[in-house]
């Protein structure tokens, strides 16, 4: 007896074996393989010692997630000078006490943050396909900023409110410092582009000339903050949101970003740029995944450890 379409039984029972064998192991094996990325990015003035900066983004925290945890803490060992964190905290709105404990040994050290999407709002179901056919239409993100109805909103207040008590920087279309051992590091950072909150006009004007650094900070990396970042001369964007694209295809790579950003550019450390000026670009895997869709395969989940030291100029 043969399947429909011709297709023998044993053929077509082989492939959904295959295909099942391929979401285990990318729910089961891969979205819980966590990796630290190492970077050197030569963007200090003469001068300074060399920068630590552990960057982690995208953990979209649901309940009962121990291992990821775990992880989390431990990176606390790294020994930062100070931390990055670009948002997409959550995936779940029971999930703050959680990712408040996953981060509580980082939040011992200087850091500053932005907020994602999934900070505010929600997950919801939606088909996977849906990504390729709206960049195949060029559509990303919130068509314009209307007030959101009918989701379900994230207790991102008490995630604010624990950072900020900890000493971290909140960077939402805002400026703002930090001092280590004697530099004073400046930042910008812009709310997330994904759903139009982005607000360039209130932090435009550059780096800050009496700060011994400035570096830009957005969760989606978008090409209208990147252009708009580099047009005024910072040196370094960190950036999160594409999870590397998250299922992509070995030995190509990723399918998808889910912004504007070209594919090339989905993970990792690249350059941008815009009106004359060259910015380096980070844009970091992330280390979680939607609750609906916790699989990720060809691109483990990660953090990033940036050593920043000085221009080669």
């Amino acid at each position: 007896m043969r399947a429909r379409y011709g297709i023998p039984l044993k053929i077509t029972a082989g492939i959904a074996a295959v295909g099942a064998a391929g979401i285990a192991y990318a729910a089961g094996f891969e979205a819980r393989s966590f990796r630290l990325r190492r970077l050197t990015v030569p963007v200090l003035p003469k001068g300074m010692r060399p920068l630590r900066v552990l960057q982690v983004s995208d953990i979209h925290m649901v309940s009962g997630q121990h291992k990821k945890r775990a992880w989390l803490q431990s990176l606390a060992g790294l020994r930062p000078d100070f931390v990055v964190n670009t948002g997409d905290n959550l995936s779940d709105p029971q999930g703050v006490p959680e990712v408040l404990d996953a981060l509580g040994p980082l939040m011992d050290f200087p850091g500053v943050y932005v907020f994602g999407s999934n900070d505010y709002y929600g997950p919801t179901l939606r088909n996977p396909v849906r990504y390729l056919f709206e960049k195949a239409q060029g559509r990303h993100g919130l068509n314009g900023n209307p007030p959101a109805v009918g989701v379900v909103h994230n207790p991102w207040e008490d995630l604010r409110d624990a950072f900020d008590t900890a000493g971290w920087v909140g960077l939402s279309n805002s400026r703002g410092r930090l001092k280590l051992e004697g530099f004073e590091l400046a930042f910008t950072g812009l709310d997330d582009p994904h759903i139009k909150r982005d607000r360039y006009e209130r932090v435009a004007g550059g780096p800050e000339k009496d700060a011994d650094l400035s570096l830009a900070i957005v969760h989606a990396p978008y090409l209208r903050t990147l252009d708009a970042f580099t047009a005024d001369g910072y040196p370094l964007i960190l950036a999160g949101h594409t999870h590397g694209g998250q299922v992509c295809i070995p030995f190509y790579g990723a399918l998808v970003t889910n912004c504007d950003l070209d594919t090339d550019r989905v993970k990792g450390l690249s350059t941008h740029e815009s009106s004359g000026n060259t910015s380096f670009l980070h844009v970091s895997a992330g280390c979680g995944a939607s609750r609906y869709t916790p699989v990720r395969f060809a691109c483990p989940p990660e953090a990033t450890l940036l050593t920043l030291v000085e221009r080669e100029d």
